[in-house]
């Protein structure tokens, strides 16, 4: 029996950005688009990025101050 090991919390060699964290940035950039580059509402980015992957509200609050810069850590 092989276990399978779940690697989606792993950052990519190419760019340091896990699944997550890539998703975010991709439905972003999309939504960007669709607004013609106006800001997107948080409320509408998270019902996109939950189209995609499993997260909560707190992990997505998380990771996009993280991305964007705005967080505490």
């Amino acid at each position: 029996m092989s276990k399978q090991i779940d690697t989606s919390d792993l950052p990519d060699v190419r760019d340091g950005l896990n699944r997550k964290e890539r998703t975010i940035l991709y439905c972003l950039h999309e939504t960007q688009r669709e607004l013609n580059d106006r800001n997107v509402p948080t409320i509408m980015l998270y019902g996109r990025v939950v189209e995609h992957i499993d997260i909560s509200e707190d992990e997505f609050q998380t990771i996009l101050s993280r991305l964007t810069g705005k967080g505490g850590i």
